[in-house]
């Protein structure tokens, strides 16, 4: 409970408050604030939830992140303060985007809520987006052209499940899934209908509560050259399958005729 001891002597400096006018809203002794502060000893659950409470910050943050390590003025909150998201900036004032590369991609799930994690990953800047809070996923082209495998997708955090707009690209970070990236096809009351822009995948619903994050499409990074056999390739293939479609639909009037 070291790191308790740490914040709450932190958070209260910052509020600028003596220990007795903590100790006073608490309903507890001085001393007794003094000890928590100190790690002399620990509170009980019933006052580590009024600690949480008169703070505005989750237990968990309390006793498992060092809050001195990130500014208050520098930390975008989450509801319920799930996690901390630092703003980071480079020495020209442009904020830093995290980029979660395609090895850690798979671990993003277990570690997004863990700030030593998102501290350790690359960052870049890109001065031509506006504020807030931005990081870098890796594509998945299959479903979602012309993006191809091998691109990153630059989101921007979105706090609330209500800034969503139907017809957008986001980047969905859910339990199931892990990152994925879709194109809002539909709110609903307690999930959403996303569809890939592949016309050979299907779109399908994902709940509220499955999901743990929400990055608005930015812009995109293509780290290769698209080739101009692959963009012809795209359109022999587009092209095939009008050509069999509408085969598809001369045998279709073919058989209603017989």
């Amino acid at each position: 409970m070291s790191l308790l001891s740490e914040n709450i002597r932190y958070l209260r400096s910052q509020l600028g408050l003596s220990q007795q006018r903590v100790a006073d809203d608490l309903q507890i002794t001085r001393g007794r604030y003094a000890k928590y502060e100190d790690g002399v000893s620990e509170p009980p659950i019933e006052l580590l939830i009024r600690m949480s409470r008169y703070y505005k910050a989750s237990i968990d943050l309390l006793v498992t992140v060092n809050l001195i390590k990130y500014p208050l003025s520098e930390i975008l909150k989450l509801p319920d303060n799930r996690i901390l998201l630092p703003l980071k900036v480079d020495s020209r004032g442009e904020n830093k985007i995290e980029i979660v590369p395609y090895k850690a991609s798979m671990g993003y799930l277990n570690g997004y809520a863990d700030p030593e994690y998102i501290e350790n990953l690359k960052t870049i800047s890109l001065p031509f987006l506006s504020a807030g809070k931005y990081r870098a996923f890796p594509a998945d082209g299959g479903s979602m052209p012309p993006h191809p495998d091998g691109s990153f997708i630059v989101g921007r955090y979105i706090e609330n499940a209500s800034e969503l707009k139907t017809g957008l690209t986001y980047v969905f970070i859910t339990r199931s899934e892990g990152i994925t990236y879709k194109r809002l096809s539909a709110i609903l009351n307690d999930e959403i209908e996303v569809c890939p822009d592949n016309a050979l995948y299907s779109s399908y619903k994902i709940q509220l509560s499955d999901i743990f994050e929400i990055w608005e499409f930015a812009c995109s990074i293509a780290t290769k050259e698209f080739s101009k056999g692959e963009l012809q390739l795209d359109n022999i293939t587009i092209m095939r399958m009008l050509s069999e479609l509408k085969d598809e639909v001369n045998r279709l009037r073919q058989d209603n005729k017989d």
